[in-house]
Protein backbone atom coordinates (compact mmCIF):
# COMPACT_ATOMS: atom_id res chain seq x y z
CA UNK A 1 0.00 0.00 0.00
CA UNK A 2 1.40 3.65 -0.90
CA UNK A 3 2.31 5.94 1.71
CA UNK A 4 0.69 9.58 1.93
CA UNK A 5 2.62 11.94 4.21
CA UNK A 6 0.31 14.53 5.32
CA UNK A 7 1.38 18.41 5.69
CA UNK A 8 -0.08 18.19 9.16
CA UNK A 9 1.95 15.36 10.19
CA UNK A 10 3.47 16.22 13.45
CA UNK A 11 6.99 15.37 12.26
CA UNK A 12 6.79 17.10 9.16
CA UNK A 13 5.86 20.12 11.05
CA UNK A 14 8.68 19.56 13.59
CA UNK A 15 10.87 19.27 10.39
CA UNK A 16 10.14 22.54 9.20
CA UNK A 17 10.23 24.02 12.73
CA UNK A 18 13.51 22.95 13.23
CA UNK A 19 14.25 24.25 9.34
CA UNK A 20 13.38 27.71 10.18
CA UNK A 21 14.94 27.90 13.18
CA UNK A 22 18.35 26.76 12.26
CA UNK A 23 18.04 29.08 9.35
CA UNK A 24 17.66 31.92 11.50
CA UNK A 25 20.61 31.08 13.36
CA UNK A 26 22.85 30.63 10.41
CA UNK A 27 21.41 33.89 9.19
CA UNK A 28 22.29 36.04 12.24
CA UNK A 29 25.97 34.36 12.65
CA UNK A 30 26.41 35.51 8.59
CA UNK A 31 24.96 38.54 9.35
CA UNK A 32 28.40 39.51 11.50
CA UNK A 33 30.38 40.44 8.52
CA UNK A 34 30.40 40.24 5.01
CA UNK A 35 33.26 38.01 5.11
CA UNK A 36 31.59 35.48 6.99
CA UNK A 37 28.57 35.91 5.12
CA UNK A 38 30.40 34.72 2.17
CA UNK A 39 31.40 31.62 3.23
CA UNK A 40 28.33 30.40 5.45
CA UNK A 41 25.08 31.48 3.64
CA UNK A 42 25.55 30.12 0.14
CA UNK A 43 27.38 26.53 0.94
CA UNK A 44 26.16 25.71 4.20
CA UNK A 45 22.03 26.70 3.69
CA UNK A 46 22.50 24.56 -0.05
CA UNK A 47 23.97 21.55 2.08
CA UNK A 48 20.91 21.89 4.58
CA UNK A 49 18.30 22.56 2.11
CA UNK A 50 19.86 19.16 -0.36
CA UNK A 51 19.69 16.96 3.32
CA UNK A 52 16.26 18.45 3.63
CA UNK A 53 14.95 17.34 1.10
CA UNK A 54 16.39 13.77 0.98
CA UNK A 55 15.10 13.49 4.64
CA UNK A 56 11.18 14.31 3.62
CA UNK A 57 11.49 11.72 0.71
CA UNK A 58 12.51 9.02 3.29
CA UNK A 59 10.11 10.18 6.25
CA UNK A 60 8.43 7.33 7.30
CA UNK A 61 7.51 8.23 11.21
CA UNK A 62 10.88 8.97 12.88
CA UNK A 63 13.46 8.01 10.47
CA UNK A 64 13.38 11.16 8.50
CA UNK A 65 12.99 13.36 11.34
CA UNK A 66 16.22 11.38 12.76
CA UNK A 67 17.88 11.93 10.49
CA UNK A 68 16.85 15.73 9.18
CA UNK A 69 18.20 16.42 12.48
CA UNK A 70 21.94 14.69 12.19
CA UNK A 71 21.65 16.66 9.30
CA UNK A 72 21.45 20.06 11.37
CA UNK A 73 23.93 18.55 13.75
CA UNK A 74 26.28 18.56 10.44
CA UNK A 75 25.57 21.82 9.03
CA UNK A 76 25.95 23.69 12.68
CA UNK A 77 29.47 22.05 12.98
CA UNK A 78 30.05 23.70 9.39
CA UNK A 79 28.88 26.88 10.44
CA UNK A 80 31.41 26.84 12.91
CA UNK A 81 34.32 25.74 11.15
CA UNK A 82 33.23 28.42 8.52
CA UNK A 83 33.47 30.89 11.45
CA UNK A 84 35.35 34.01 11.03
CA UNK A 85 37.20 36.25 13.11
CA UNK A 86 37.13 40.11 13.09
CA UNK A 87 39.87 42.06 11.04
CA UNK A 88 40.57 44.59 13.79
CA UNK A 89 43.58 46.04 11.79
CA UNK A 90 44.93 43.02 11.76
CA UNK A 91 48.53 43.29 10.32
CA UNK A 92 49.97 40.81 7.65
CA UNK A 93 52.87 40.69 5.73
CA UNK A 94 53.22 39.75 1.82
CA UNK A 95 56.05 38.56 0.35
CA UNK A 96 55.95 39.07 -3.72
CA UNK A 97 53.35 42.19 -3.97
CA UNK A 98 54.57 43.38 -7.12
CA UNK A 99 52.47 41.01 -9.45
CA UNK A 100 49.88 38.85 -9.42
CA UNK A 101 48.62 37.39 -6.57
CA UNK A 102 50.74 38.74 -3.81
CA UNK A 103 49.50 42.50 -5.31
CA UNK A 104 46.00 41.42 -5.78
CA UNK A 105 45.94 39.96 -2.25
CA UNK A 106 47.26 43.36 -0.79
CA UNK A 107 44.82 45.41 -2.30
CA UNK A 108 41.88 43.03 -1.50
CA UNK A 109 43.50 42.74 2.14
CA UNK A 110 44.08 46.57 2.51
CA UNK A 111 40.13 47.31 1.61
CA UNK A 112 38.91 44.87 4.35
CA UNK A 113 40.80 46.57 6.51
CA UNK A 114 44.11 44.67 7.28
CA UNK A 115 47.68 46.52 8.19
CA UNK A 116 49.14 45.24 5.03
CA UNK A 117 52.66 44.65 4.73
CA UNK A 118 53.70 44.23 1.36
CA UNK A 119 56.99 43.29 0.42
CA UNK A 120 58.29 43.73 -3.15
CA UNK A 121 61.42 42.77 -4.87
CA UNK A 122 61.55 46.78 -6.35
CA UNK A 123 60.28 49.21 -4.29
CA UNK A 124 60.59 51.76 -6.88
CA UNK A 125 58.80 49.54 -9.19
CA UNK A 126 55.05 49.94 -11.02
CA UNK A 127 53.67 47.82 -8.69
CA UNK A 128 55.25 49.16 -6.04
CA UNK A 129 54.32 52.54 -7.19
CA UNK A 130 50.38 51.35 -7.97
CA UNK A 131 49.93 49.85 -4.16
CA UNK A 132 50.85 53.18 -2.87
CA UNK A 133 48.92 55.61 -5.22
CA UNK A 134 45.50 53.08 -5.02
CA UNK A 135 45.46 51.34 -1.42
CA UNK A 136 45.35 53.27 2.30
CA UNK A 137 47.75 54.66 4.38
CA UNK A 138 47.78 51.71 6.45
CA UNK A 139 49.41 49.42 3.67
CA UNK A 140 53.00 49.79 3.63
CA UNK A 141 55.46 48.71 0.99
CA UNK A 142 58.59 47.39 2.11
CA UNK A 143 61.70 46.76 -0.03
CA UNK A 144 61.99 42.75 0.52
CA UNK A 145 64.50 40.66 -1.79
CA UNK A 146 63.90 37.17 0.07
CA UNK A 147 67.19 35.63 -1.32
CA UNK A 148 68.49 39.05 0.89
CA UNK A 149 69.45 37.83 4.41
CA UNK A 150 69.87 41.65 5.09
CA UNK A 151 66.54 42.84 3.59
CA UNK A 152 64.43 39.64 5.46
CA UNK A 153 66.29 41.27 8.71
CA UNK A 154 65.59 44.88 7.85
CA UNK A 155 61.91 44.10 7.26
CA UNK A 156 61.78 42.30 10.61
CA UNK A 157 62.88 45.40 12.46
CA UNK A 158 60.25 47.75 10.17
CA UNK A 159 57.52 45.34 11.04
CA UNK A 160 58.61 44.54 14.61
CA UNK A 161 58.92 48.74 15.77
CA UNK A 162 55.41 49.24 14.03
CA UNK A 163 53.35 46.57 15.32
CA UNK A 164 54.93 46.79 18.75
CA UNK A 165 53.10 44.56 21.45
CA UNK A 166 50.39 43.51 19.00
CA UNK A 167 52.78 41.11 17.02
CA UNK A 168 51.66 39.70 12.80
CA UNK A 169 48.70 38.20 12.52
CA UNK A 170 49.72 36.67 9.33
CA UNK A 171 52.57 35.81 6.56
CA UNK A 172 51.79 35.26 3.49
CA UNK A 173 54.77 33.36 1.84
CA UNK A 174 53.56 34.36 -1.68
CA UNK A 175 56.85 35.24 -3.80
CA UNK A 176 58.08 32.76 -6.11
CA UNK A 177 59.67 32.42 -9.90
CA UNK A 178 58.40 29.89 -12.79
CA UNK A 179 61.68 29.20 -14.52
CA UNK A 180 61.74 27.79 -17.72
CA UNK A 181 60.11 24.38 -17.55
CA UNK A 182 62.34 21.89 -19.68
CA UNK A 183 63.84 18.62 -19.61
CA UNK A 184 66.41 18.47 -16.65
CA UNK A 185 69.67 18.06 -19.27
CA UNK A 186 68.87 20.91 -20.97
CA UNK A 187 68.54 23.43 -17.59
CA UNK A 188 72.07 25.20 -16.53
CA UNK A 189 72.76 24.78 -12.97
CA UNK A 190 72.06 28.26 -12.25
CA UNK A 191 68.34 27.94 -12.82
CA UNK A 192 67.77 25.38 -10.42
CA UNK A 193 70.20 27.36 -7.76
CA UNK A 194 67.77 30.08 -8.13
CA UNK A 195 64.72 28.40 -8.11
CA UNK A 196 65.75 26.82 -4.28
CA UNK A 197 66.72 30.37 -3.41
CA UNK A 198 63.56 31.82 -4.09
CA UNK A 199 61.00 28.97 -3.72
CA UNK A 200 62.05 27.41 -0.69
CA UNK A 201 65.13 28.69 1.03
CA UNK A 202 63.86 32.33 0.99
CA UNK A 203 60.16 31.21 2.17
CA UNK A 204 62.53 29.16 4.98
CA UNK A 205 64.25 32.18 5.78
CA UNK A 206 61.48 34.57 5.86
CA UNK A 207 59.46 32.08 8.19
CA UNK A 208 61.87 31.60 10.73
CA UNK A 209 62.57 35.55 10.88
CA UNK A 210 58.99 36.35 11.38
CA UNK A 211 57.91 33.24 13.82
CA UNK A 212 58.28 35.04 17.33
CA UNK A 213 56.02 38.00 15.70
CA UNK A 214 53.50 34.94 14.76
CA UNK A 215 54.02 33.66 18.27
CA UNK A 216 53.20 36.78 19.91
CA UNK A 217 50.03 37.08 17.95
CA UNK A 218 49.08 32.94 17.89
CA UNK A 219 48.58 33.99 14.20
CA UNK A 220 48.49 32.62 11.06
CA UNK A 221 51.36 31.10 8.24
CA UNK A 222 50.68 30.77 4.78
CA UNK A 223 52.39 29.25 1.91
CA UNK A 224 51.15 29.06 -1.63
CA UNK A 225 52.58 27.95 -4.95
CA UNK A 226 50.90 27.66 -8.39
CA UNK A 227 51.06 25.50 -11.19
CA UNK A 228 50.69 28.81 -13.48
CA UNK A 229 50.49 31.67 -11.05
CA UNK A 230 53.78 33.61 -11.49
CA UNK A 231 54.02 33.79 -15.52
CA UNK A 232 56.53 35.43 -17.42
CA UNK A 233 56.33 37.67 -19.94
CA UNK A 234 57.62 36.65 -23.90
CA UNK A 235 60.24 38.83 -23.68
CA UNK A 236 61.71 36.67 -20.23
CA UNK A 237 61.09 33.81 -22.20
CA UNK A 238 63.02 34.70 -25.18
CA UNK A 239 65.81 35.87 -22.77
CA UNK A 240 65.88 32.47 -21.10
CA UNK A 241 65.77 30.41 -23.65
CA UNK A 242 68.81 32.52 -25.27
CA UNK A 243 70.49 31.71 -21.97
CA UNK A 244 70.07 28.12 -22.37
CA UNK A 245 70.95 27.22 -25.65
CA UNK A 246 73.99 29.24 -25.23
CA UNK A 247 75.01 26.77 -22.26
CA UNK A 248 74.07 23.66 -24.36
CA UNK A 249 76.98 21.40 -25.46
CA UNK A 250 76.74 20.74 -29.30
CA UNK A 251 75.80 17.02 -28.95
CA UNK A 252 72.27 17.73 -26.68
CA UNK A 253 71.58 20.60 -28.91
CA UNK A 254 71.58 18.40 -31.87
CA UNK A 255 70.04 15.55 -29.43
CA UNK A 256 66.94 17.77 -28.63
CA UNK A 257 66.90 19.94 -31.08
CA UNK A 258 65.89 23.91 -31.37
CA UNK A 259 62.99 23.57 -32.53
CA UNK A 260 61.94 21.26 -29.67
CA UNK A 261 62.96 24.37 -27.42
CA UNK A 262 61.24 26.81 -29.29
CA UNK A 263 58.23 24.97 -28.45
CA UNK A 264 58.89 24.82 -24.95
CA UNK A 265 58.84 28.24 -25.22
CA UNK A 266 55.43 28.61 -27.30
CA UNK A 267 53.75 26.34 -24.65
CA UNK A 268 54.44 28.63 -22.19
CA UNK A 269 53.45 31.39 -24.04
CA UNK A 270 50.11 30.06 -24.80
CA UNK A 271 49.46 28.76 -20.72
CA UNK A 272 47.34 31.91 -19.77
CA UNK A 273 44.60 30.67 -22.64
CA UNK A 274 44.19 27.48 -19.92
CA UNK A 275 44.14 29.77 -17.01
CA UNK A 276 41.61 31.57 -14.77
CA UNK A 277 42.13 35.52 -14.93
CA UNK A 278 39.77 35.76 -12.27
CA UNK A 279 41.72 35.48 -9.26
CA UNK A 280 38.96 35.95 -6.24
CA UNK A 281 39.05 32.09 -5.32
CA UNK A 282 42.63 32.22 -4.24
CA UNK A 283 41.93 35.77 -2.43
CA UNK A 284 38.84 34.12 -0.72
CA UNK A 285 40.56 30.73 0.12
CA UNK A 286 43.25 33.08 2.00
CA UNK A 287 41.32 35.19 3.71
CA UNK A 288 39.41 31.94 5.24
CA UNK A 289 43.42 30.48 5.73
CA UNK A 290 43.62 34.32 7.91
CA UNK A 291 40.26 34.47 9.69
CA UNK A 292 38.51 31.57 9.78
CA UNK A 293 38.52 29.87 13.43
CA UNK A 294 39.09 26.07 12.23
CA UNK A 295 41.11 27.30 8.47
CA UNK A 296 41.90 24.27 6.62
CA UNK A 297 45.26 22.40 6.06
CA UNK A 298 45.23 22.86 2.23
CA UNK A 299 43.11 24.90 -0.12
CA UNK A 300 42.89 24.00 -3.75
CA UNK A 301 41.54 27.16 -5.40
CA UNK A 302 40.46 27.47 -8.66
CA UNK A 303 38.35 25.41 -11.29
CA UNK A 304 39.42 21.33 -11.44
CA UNK A 305 42.49 22.19 -9.51
CA UNK A 306 42.27 19.95 -7.41
CA UNK A 307 41.29 17.57 -10.09
CA UNK A 308 44.01 17.88 -11.67
CA UNK A 309 46.55 16.99 -8.76
CA UNK A 310 44.67 14.43 -8.20
CA UNK A 311 45.00 12.56 -11.78
CA UNK A 312 48.69 13.17 -11.85
CA UNK A 313 49.33 11.48 -8.23
CA UNK A 314 46.59 8.34 -8.14
CA UNK A 315 46.67 7.74 -11.95
CA UNK A 316 48.52 5.69 -14.19
CA UNK A 317 51.44 7.86 -15.50
CA UNK A 318 50.79 6.82 -19.03
CA UNK A 319 47.57 8.63 -18.84
CA UNK A 320 49.13 11.76 -17.78
CA UNK A 321 51.75 11.20 -20.51
CA UNK A 322 49.07 11.00 -23.00
CA UNK A 323 46.67 14.01 -21.69
CA UNK A 324 50.38 16.27 -22.09
CA UNK A 325 51.14 14.86 -25.69
CA UNK A 326 47.81 16.11 -26.99
CA UNK A 327 48.42 19.56 -25.66
CA UNK A 328 51.52 19.71 -27.02
CA UNK A 329 52.79 19.64 -31.11
CA UNK A 330 55.40 16.95 -32.74
CA UNK A 331 57.82 19.33 -32.49
CA UNK A 332 57.41 18.97 -28.38
CA UNK A 333 59.26 15.51 -28.96
CA UNK A 334 63.48 15.78 -29.11
CA UNK A 335 64.73 15.40 -32.78
CA UNK A 336 66.93 12.61 -31.89
CA UNK A 337 63.60 10.66 -30.33
CA UNK A 338 61.46 11.58 -33.37
CA UNK A 339 64.43 10.25 -35.93
CA UNK A 340 64.67 7.57 -33.59
CA UNK A 341 60.27 7.00 -33.92
CA UNK A 342 60.31 7.46 -37.62
CA UNK A 343 63.38 4.56 -38.42
CA UNK A 344 61.11 2.34 -36.31
CA UNK A 345 58.31 2.79 -38.68
CA UNK A 346 60.46 2.40 -41.44
CA UNK A 347 61.50 -0.93 -40.21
Amino acid sequence: MDTYISTADPSVLLCLGMTAAFGIITFYKAKKNQVEKRCISARGLLLLFLLEILCFVMLKSYVGLILFSMACLICNIYVSVQTMLPVDNKAVLITGSDSGFGHALAKYLDNLGFVVFAGVLNEKGSGAEELKRSCSQRLCVLQLDITSSAQIKEAYLKISEMVQNTGLWGVVNNAGILGFPADGELLPMSVYKQCMDVNFFGHVETTKMFLPLLRKSKGRLINISSMAGIQGTSELWAKQEKHLLENLTPDVKKDYGEDYIEALKNFLLHMPVHSEPDLSPVLDDVLHALLAKSPHGLYTPGKSAYLTLCIFCYFPLWLYDFYIGKLQSNKSVPSALRASEAKNKNT
